[in-house]
Protein backbone atom coordinates (compact mmCIF):
# COMPACT_ATOMS: atom_id res chain seq x y z
CA UNK A 1 0.00 0.00 0.00
CA UNK A 2 1.29 3.40 -0.65
CA UNK A 3 1.95 6.17 1.34
CA UNK A 4 -0.91 7.90 -0.43
CA UNK A 5 -3.02 5.04 0.25
CA UNK A 6 -2.25 4.40 3.85
CA UNK A 7 -3.10 8.37 4.54
CA UNK A 8 -6.40 8.40 2.93
CA UNK A 9 -7.54 4.80 4.64
CA UNK A 10 -6.26 6.31 7.96
CA UNK A 11 -8.41 9.48 6.89
CA UNK A 12 -11.26 7.96 6.28
CA UNK A 13 -11.27 5.37 9.28
CA UNK A 14 -10.65 8.42 11.55
CA UNK A 15 -13.86 10.58 10.03
CA UNK A 16 -15.96 7.05 10.69
CA UNK A 17 -15.14 7.31 14.39
CA UNK A 18 -15.87 10.71 14.80
CA UNK A 19 -18.88 10.86 12.76
CA UNK A 20 -20.06 7.43 15.13
CA UNK A 21 -19.13 9.47 18.15
CA UNK A 22 -21.19 12.79 17.22
CA UNK A 23 -23.98 10.75 16.34
CA UNK A 24 -23.86 9.06 19.69
CA UNK A 25 -23.77 12.35 21.63
CA UNK A 26 -26.33 13.96 19.61
CA UNK A 27 -28.35 10.75 19.57
CA UNK A 28 -31.95 11.50 21.48
CA UNK A 29 -31.87 9.87 25.01
CA UNK A 30 -34.49 7.94 26.01
CA UNK A 31 -37.26 9.44 27.86
CA UNK A 32 -36.60 8.78 32.48
CA UNK A 33 -39.11 6.56 33.63
CA UNK A 34 -41.93 8.72 35.79
CA UNK A 35 -41.45 8.63 38.82
CA UNK A 36 -43.99 6.55 40.85
CA UNK A 37 -46.94 8.79 42.81
CA UNK A 38 -46.59 9.81 46.00
CA UNK A 39 -49.25 8.37 48.04
CA UNK A 40 -51.28 10.51 50.06
CA UNK A 41 -50.75 10.99 53.80
CA UNK A 42 -52.79 9.06 55.71
CA UNK A 43 -55.94 10.80 57.79
CA UNK A 44 -56.44 10.52 61.76
CA UNK A 45 -58.46 7.36 62.52
CA UNK A 46 -62.20 8.71 61.77
CA UNK A 47 -61.30 11.70 59.35
CA UNK A 48 -60.62 12.01 56.12
CA UNK A 49 -57.90 14.29 54.09
CA UNK A 50 -59.25 17.67 54.03
CA UNK A 51 -60.15 17.94 49.87
CA UNK A 52 -61.57 14.43 49.82
CA UNK A 53 -65.09 16.21 49.81
CA UNK A 54 -63.74 16.66 46.23
CA UNK A 55 -64.27 12.77 45.37
CA UNK A 56 -67.83 12.84 47.29
CA UNK A 57 -70.56 12.03 44.44
CA UNK A 58 -73.33 14.26 44.06
CA UNK A 59 -76.52 13.51 45.76
CA UNK A 60 -80.16 15.13 45.68
CA UNK A 61 -81.86 15.77 48.56
CA UNK A 62 -84.55 13.18 48.51
CA UNK A 63 -81.55 10.56 48.55
CA UNK A 64 -80.24 11.77 51.32
CA UNK A 65 -83.10 11.20 53.42
CA UNK A 66 -84.07 8.00 51.36
CA UNK A 67 -80.64 6.39 52.62
CA UNK A 68 -81.19 8.29 56.10
CA UNK A 69 -83.87 5.74 56.16
CA UNK A 70 -82.48 2.62 55.45
CA UNK A 71 -80.40 2.78 59.07
CA UNK A 72 -83.88 2.87 60.59
CA UNK A 73 -85.54 -1.05 59.95
CA UNK A 74 -81.38 -1.99 58.42
CA UNK A 75 -81.03 -4.07 61.42
CA UNK A 76 -83.63 -7.21 61.22
CA UNK A 77 -86.18 -4.62 61.18
CA UNK A 78 -85.15 -2.48 63.45
CA UNK A 79 -82.60 0.43 64.04
CA UNK A 80 -79.05 0.25 63.55
CA UNK A 81 -77.41 0.22 67.12
CA UNK A 82 -75.25 3.05 68.38
CA UNK A 83 -71.37 2.71 68.62
CA UNK A 84 -68.48 4.57 68.90
CA UNK A 85 -66.26 1.99 68.01
CA UNK A 86 -68.56 -0.54 66.02
CA UNK A 87 -68.48 -0.34 61.56
CA UNK A 88 -71.99 -1.31 59.57
CA UNK A 89 -72.29 -3.85 57.53
CA UNK A 90 -72.11 -1.35 54.72
CA UNK A 91 -68.99 -0.07 56.12
CA UNK A 92 -69.65 2.86 57.98
CA UNK A 93 -69.22 3.91 62.11
CA UNK A 94 -72.07 3.19 64.11
CA UNK A 95 -71.93 7.02 65.77
CA UNK A 96 -73.87 10.14 64.45
CA UNK A 97 -71.06 11.01 61.82
CA UNK A 98 -70.51 7.66 60.17
CA UNK A 99 -74.41 7.42 59.99
CA UNK A 100 -74.54 10.83 58.31
CA UNK A 101 -71.62 10.30 56.00
CA UNK A 102 -73.71 7.34 55.04
CA UNK A 103 -76.59 9.20 54.22
CA UNK A 104 -74.45 11.54 52.26
CA UNK A 105 -72.51 8.92 50.54
CA UNK A 106 -69.19 10.13 51.65
CA UNK A 107 -66.14 7.48 51.18
CA UNK A 108 -66.28 4.93 54.15
CA UNK A 109 -65.83 4.93 57.53
CA UNK A 110 -66.81 8.52 57.01
CA UNK A 111 -65.31 11.76 58.39
CA UNK A 112 -66.13 12.55 62.11
CA UNK A 113 -68.40 15.60 63.37
CA UNK A 114 -65.16 17.86 63.22
CA UNK A 115 -64.23 16.93 60.03
CA UNK A 116 -67.57 17.39 58.49
CA UNK A 117 -67.76 20.70 60.17
CA UNK A 118 -63.95 21.79 59.20
CA UNK A 119 -62.70 19.87 56.65
CA UNK A 120 -64.76 21.60 53.56
CA UNK A 121 -67.68 18.17 53.52
CA UNK A 122 -70.26 21.22 54.05
CA UNK A 123 -70.04 24.85 54.33
CA UNK A 124 -72.25 27.50 57.42
CA UNK A 125 -75.79 28.30 56.49
CA UNK A 126 -78.30 30.27 58.52
CA UNK A 127 -80.72 28.39 60.43
CA UNK A 128 -83.71 29.60 58.61
CA UNK A 129 -82.21 28.49 55.26
CA UNK A 130 -82.09 24.95 56.35
CA UNK A 131 -83.69 22.42 53.78
CA UNK A 132 -83.81 18.78 54.04
CA UNK A 133 -80.55 17.03 54.12
CA UNK A 134 -78.86 19.49 55.08
CA UNK A 135 -77.07 19.49 58.54
CA UNK A 136 -77.28 20.48 62.32
CA UNK A 137 -73.54 20.09 63.63
CA UNK A 138 -72.31 20.52 66.96
CA UNK A 139 -68.78 20.24 66.91
CA UNK A 140 -66.93 22.54 69.47
CA UNK A 141 -66.16 20.04 72.35
CA UNK A 142 -62.87 17.97 72.82
CA UNK A 143 -65.04 15.36 73.62
CA UNK A 144 -66.99 13.57 71.07
CA UNK A 145 -69.79 12.86 73.70
CA UNK A 146 -70.35 16.63 73.32
CA UNK A 147 -70.15 16.48 69.68
CA UNK A 148 -73.43 15.43 67.51
CA UNK A 149 -74.96 15.75 64.11
CA UNK A 150 -78.62 15.75 62.76
CA UNK A 151 -79.94 15.54 59.49
CA UNK A 152 -82.80 18.10 58.86
CA UNK A 153 -85.68 16.73 57.39
CA UNK A 154 -87.85 19.93 57.32
CA UNK A 155 -89.70 22.57 60.38
CA UNK A 156 -92.42 20.71 62.27
CA UNK A 157 -93.79 24.31 62.74
CA UNK A 158 -94.52 27.71 60.93
CA UNK A 159 -92.57 29.72 64.09
CA UNK A 160 -89.55 27.20 62.97
CA UNK A 161 -88.80 26.55 66.73
CA UNK A 162 -88.75 23.06 65.92
CA UNK A 163 -87.37 20.50 63.44
CA UNK A 164 -87.35 16.96 62.31
CA UNK A 165 -84.84 14.60 61.67
CA UNK A 166 -82.97 11.83 61.55
CA UNK A 167 -79.94 11.01 63.90
CA UNK A 168 -77.76 8.53 65.39
CA UNK A 169 -78.21 8.83 68.98
CA UNK A 170 -76.39 7.00 72.20
CA UNK A 171 -79.03 4.81 73.90
CA UNK A 172 -81.30 4.71 70.82
CA UNK A 173 -79.51 4.24 67.62
CA UNK A 174 -81.01 5.66 64.37
CA UNK A 175 -83.86 7.62 64.94
CA UNK A 176 -86.76 10.03 63.08
CA UNK A 177 -86.76 12.76 65.88
CA UNK A 178 -87.93 16.31 66.66
CA UNK A 179 -85.55 18.55 67.50
CA UNK A 180 -84.61 22.23 68.40
CA UNK A 181 -81.11 22.33 68.20
CA UNK A 182 -79.74 25.44 67.49
CA UNK A 183 -83.07 26.95 67.15
CA UNK A 184 -82.17 29.55 69.96
CA UNK A 185 -78.28 30.25 68.58
CA UNK A 186 -76.65 29.49 71.97
CA UNK A 187 -76.60 26.02 72.24
CA UNK A 188 -73.54 25.49 69.80
CA UNK A 189 -75.18 23.90 67.36
CA UNK A 190 -75.23 25.33 63.92
CA UNK A 191 -76.65 25.01 60.53
CA UNK A 192 -74.68 23.56 57.66
CA UNK A 193 -74.70 22.66 53.83
CA UNK A 194 -72.56 19.48 52.51
CA UNK A 195 -71.41 20.29 49.49
CA UNK A 196 -72.00 17.57 47.39
CA UNK A 197 -75.37 17.93 47.99
CA UNK A 198 -77.64 19.16 44.56
CA UNK A 199 -80.07 22.04 44.59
Amino acid sequence: MTHNSTRRWYMAALTAVLTAGTLALTAPTAPAAPAAPTAPMAAPAGTLAPDAFRAAPRITRAQVLARAKTWLTANNGRPVPYSQTKYWKDGYRQDCSGYVSMALGLAKPGPNTVALKNNGFTRRIAMKDLAPGDLVIKANSSSADYRHVVIFDGWANSARTAYKSYEQAGGAGTRWKQHSYGVNGRDGYHAYRPVNITG
